[in-house]
């Protein structure tokens, strides 16, 4: 399986960010990968204020453009997060996931909202615009289970311990770690829950913009079941790309059978967390 991660800055308007995600997953899809993967809010400026002026809901131009570029270039696409607003007015931070044809095959709403206080460091409060989704997201495609987060949800090894029991042999985690918690965590996190839970784990940000009011670490990240980093990239703006054997997991899991996951042969073909898309 071949997955290409679009680490991209957040342009001026919505429409140029969308401009420039096309561009992106069309040249992923040139290139014969199998997914491409966006930042968390990559088309939305990463600020409190910002979410609700941008929001629009699961039916919106955002969501329609995404499917569109997934079926037009035959390509998984994983469309980072947007600020989703729900019927009742709500706003999520909410990652929505295409098949080859364009058809939604999840959507999950981040569990664990980013509010954080670092004394000399970052301080941040999804909560004031946002509410919390619930439960994990695992889905289905061509190469078995995949599971799906975003950015703070990967602090938490019980969801992750909910998508491996739910079958996942990768975890796509879009996210925007920032330069107070990313060169301590970020590598170390994508590491740790690879091993914890014997899987893949896959993690896009956006590209540092130094102008930005929050600058994203970006190092989006690909990491194997046996905690090796198969890609890091730096700060810039770029596509990273590579080619993954899903084989390992079940390696893994039958050389050190730690038993906090489901054996190989025993994985349903996937389970739908409460966040999934119906």
């Amino acid at each position: 399986m071949k997955i290409s991660v679009i680490q991209m800055k957040v342009r001026e308007t919505k429409e140029k960010s969308l401009l420039e995600a096309e561009k992106r997953i069309g040249e992923v899809a040139a290139s014969g990968a199998d997914f491409a993967v966006l930042p968390e809010m990559f088309s939305c400026p990463y600020e409190t204020s910002g979410f609700p002026l941008y929001a629009e809901g699961a039916d919106g131009e955002t969501v329609g453009r995404l499917s569109e570029a997934a079926g037009k270039n035959g390509i998984y696409l994983v469309g980072g997060s947007i600020p989703e607003r729900d019927a009742e007015g709500k706003i999520y931070n909410s990652s929505f996931v295409f098949d080859r044809k364009g058809k939604l095959l999840a959507r999950h709403r981040k569990v664990h909202l980013f509010d954080i206080h670092v004394r000399g460091g970052q301080s941040f409060r999804e909560s004031d615009t946002l509410s919390p989704g619930e439960g994990a997201t695992v889905f289905s495609t061509e190469f078995g289970p995949m599971g799906l987060c975003i950015c703070f949800d990967i602090r938490f090894p019980e969801l992750f311990r909910d998508m491996a029991e739910g079958g996942a042999l990768a975890v796509f985690c879009p996210a925007a770690f920032n330069w107070t918690t990313g060169p301590l965590h970020w590598e170390l996190l994508f590491r740790a829950r690879a091993v914890d839970h014997q899987l893949f784990t896959i993690g896009a940000a956006p590209a540092a913009d130094r102008k930005a009011s929050y600058i994203s670490y970006g190092h989006s990240i690909l990491v194997s079941p046996w905690g090796e980093v198969l890609f890091q990239a730096g700060e810039e703006e770029g596509i990273f790309t590579a080619d993954i054997d899903l084989d390992q997991v079940r390696q893994v899991r039958e050389q050190i059978p730690i038993g906090n996951v489901q054996s190989f042969s025993s994985v349903s073909p996937a389970r739908e967390g409460t966040a999934t898309m119906e």
